[in-house]
């Protein structure tokens, strides 16, 4: 389309505010820039949903109290194209932020073509492949929004306990976590890998500082396409010297508490966009509850388990007579409303889709897992579903502890008072979203951990360095990895872990 920039509006005013800061600003005379986000006229009116990146305000151009361009530039501006907006704060409660402000004059910067997403509904494919337009949506505004108070949570949460942030290798010679899910690259014709974990790095570095943490990109190659799988994700992992499997599990909870209490603080805004139910975000409490590996299968193969799901069966099918009722309610009364209401009943019948998909896909589920649960086998790991269910008879994240030593890391330390166990535990966090944290107490033994090595068909050279952390004053040790997407998720009640990263990368999914 060439340049579609107005030539003499001005670029940058150094005195625009952020909207975020209105509601301080009551009765100031403002300036505002960012795009519009939503445009509805009334008579004499027109109302410019304007976003800045930090938030949302309602602007309204009075015909009569602005000059001729100003007007023009209302009438003509469509979604998206940027605008400078000058005007005099108001309070109004029922706006977003409180507050709206009431236009002196409306300059456009960049006049936007034909906007590719409407409020309509669109699929996931349709919405993953603009994905860079997709982020000035409501909710993927209020989750990354979410996502970056939970990283500064964390660096907060580390850094006043006397950790070193350190940075592990991306690159690496090695597997962590197994073979099977490595990437791996040319590296001047030498066999390379993109990391699984920074978790044999963090040992070395552990063994250095005492306490440190890492936070970085992590690549798993899984072909996998559940709501809980990304190929690229973050992964943040402390590794402490001296510390066991209890001081570990003690650090976890410690740490999940506070990152829910942050965004609790500081995020309000945000969860209302998203429409999370915060109750169970503040039932996030110590302490959380602990149960071994053996108790967990005892728990799962329970009669409670089947009756929960058919408690759950029963409120499932509830949930979706009420959306029926609610949606055709809607069609009913569409026809007769006004323009600015059809545009909150089409969102609603939108999310009204969203829930019933997802309440449909539940339903169908339900008898696979409670087979899965009933049939479940001493010594496998847990799967989504199985932590699924779990989860759901507490009210709160719980801890698993002590798990068969095949299904944990090689590096794992086995528990002195059963030698099937290793000292490894996952936190699961609760309504229904499974494991976020996982980790345990390293293994010390340099002989164990070079028969390990052997046993999982590991290259013995790759691990020397490794090798020497035991050679060279060994001591008890422990840590975790914790996911961010998937934590970001579940703060945020999302269906899909995809939404809780900026440019998700699944199976198939490498642009945009």
């Amino acid at each position: 389309m060439g340049d579609r920039t107005e030539k003499h509006a001005i670029l940058v005013d150094r005195s625009a505010v952020p909207v975020d800061t209105l509601r301080a600003r009551i009765g100031a005379a403002v300036v505002v820039q960012g795009w519009l986000q939503n445009k509805r006229a009334s008579k004499d009116l027109y109302f410019l949903e304007v976003r800045d990146g930090s938030g949302l305000v309602q602007c309204v151009v009075s015909r009569h109290e602005v000059d001729d361009a100003s007007w023009s530039a209302a009438v003509r501006i469509t979604q998206e194209s940027a605008l400078t907006v000058r005007g005099t704060v108001v309070a109004n409660a029922r706006q977003i932020g409180g507050v709206e402000i009431q236009v002196s004059s409306a300059e456009i910067f960049s006049l936007a073509d034909e906007y590719p997403i409407s409020p309509k509904a669109h699929g996931v494919e349709f919405l993953m492949d603009r994905r860079h337009l997709w982020l000035r949506s409501r909710r993927p505004w209020a989750t990354l929004r979410v996502r970056n108070r939970v990283i500064m949570s964390i660096h907060e949460f580390y850094q006043e306990r006397g950790f070193v942030q350190m940075d592990a290798p991306i690159l690496t010679s090695s597997a962590v976590e197994g073979t099977s899910t490595l990437f791996g690259i040319d590296y001047f014709s030498t066999p390379a890998y993109l990391t699984q974990s920074g978790q044999l790095h963090g040992e070395a570095m552990a063994m250095a500082f005492g306490k440190i943490y890492t936070f970085g990109p992590t690549f798993r190659a899984e072909k996998s396409k559940t709501r809980r799988h990304l190929t690229e994700f973050w992964m943040m992992e402390p590794e402490m010297a001296f510390y066991d499997l209890d001081m570990n599990m003690d650090l976890a909870e410690d740490f999940i508490v506070r990152l829910v209490s942050d965004v609790l603080r500081d995020c309000q805004e945000e969860l209302k966009v998203l429409g999370r139910d915060t109750a169970p975000l503040s039932r996030v409490q110590k302490p959380f509850p602990r149960l071994t590996y053996e108790e967990a299968v005892d728990l799962l193969k329970s009669d409670a388990t089947r009756d929960l799901l058919h408690q759950r069966a029963k409120g499932l099918r509830e949930k979706l007579t009420a959306l029926s009722n609610e949606r055709m309610q809607i069609r009913q009364q569409y026809g007769q409303a006004k323009q600015w209401k059809r545009r909150r009943m089409d969102a609603r019948r939108i999310e009204i889709n969203r829930q019933q998909s997802a309440a449909e896909e539940e339903l169908r589920n339900i008898p696979g897992w409670e087979r899965s649960a009933r049939e479940f086998e001493w010594g496998s790991d847990f799967g989504g579903s199985d932590e699924t269910l779990l989860t759901w008879h507490f009210d709160r994240p719980i801890i698993i502890h002590r798990y068969p030593a095949p299904v944990k890391a090689f590096y794992m330390k086995r528990d002195p008072e059963d030698d099937r166990l290793a000292l490894g535990m996952d936190v699961l966090a609760p309504e229904g979203y499974g494991e976020i944290i996982g980790g345990g107490e390293r293994a010390t033994d340099l002989a164990f951990l070079q028969r390990q090595v052997d046993d999982h068909n590991l290259p013995r050279e790759a691990f020397e360095w490794y090798f020497d952390l035991r050679r060279y004053g060994s001591v008890p040790h422990a840590g975790f990895g914790l996911g961010l997407e998937r934590t970001v998720a579940w703060i945020c009640c999302l269906e899909h872990i995809r939404e809780a990263a900026p440019f998700p990368r699944t199976l198939g999914r490498l642009s945009p």
